[in-house]
């Protein structure tokens, strides 16, 4: 016997596709306010009922979109660095749960989601100004099994030291469960 499943319900492609929309956003978020990138290379959008900024540019629009819709994901770290010494000054970390649950698509997670975008955006309130001019790194953590793409290649976990923690709200699609936690370094 066939189960049916309705037109709202959530699959592992509708969970992956939530997470990466939901990564995409927070990363180019994160790269705005933290002033990675140049204000005029961002542009506005809606997502998850609220303007978001994304960015304009072609390459590293490609550059975040590489692993995020991979099903194999387990953890994504955004890791912000100073140009002139590679010193972390900041570790956004986002781990991914699979949990075995489907779920009905409701508002309730583009509601959480909103939630957690407006954290980040008024994360600038409580971390430490970056002084110095700054990159990133995306860290991405996969199953074992996984094909990395050319130019991509091993580097380690890249911690903040001696720093400070901050727990962002949390959401799931009953798939997958996202857990997100920034760190920093007061200087």
């Amino acid at each position: 016997m066939q189960s049916v499943r309705s037109s709202n319900s959530i699959d592992l492609k509708g969970s992956v596709e939530i997470i990466a929309d939901y990564f995409y956003v927070a990363i180019n978020n994160i790269l705005y306010i933290r002033g990675i990138y140049p204000e005029a290379s961002f542009k506005q959008m809606k997502k998850f009922g609220r303007s978001v900024l994304v960015t304009t540019d072609d390459e590293l629009d490609k550059y975040l979109k590489s692993w995020l819709t991979s099903n194999s994901l387990k953890r994504l770290v955004l890791v912000i660095k100073c140009v002139k010494t590679e010193e972390v000054l900041e570790r956004w970390q986002f781990n991914v749960i699979k949990e075995d649950e489907n779920v009905d698509f409701s508002q309730q997670i583009e509601n959480e989601l909103s939630v957690i975008v407006r954290q980040i955006v008024s994360s600038s309130t409580f971390l430490p100004v970056l002084s110095s001019s700054c990159t990133f790194d995306l860290l991405v953590y996969t199953d074992k099994n996984s094909e990395i793409p050319e130019g991509w290649g091993e580097a380690g976990p890249s911690f903040v030291p001696n720093s400070t923690q901050v727990q962002l709200k949390s959401f799931s699609t009953r798939i997958h469960k996202v857990e997100s936690i920034v760190s920093y370094r007061l200087c």
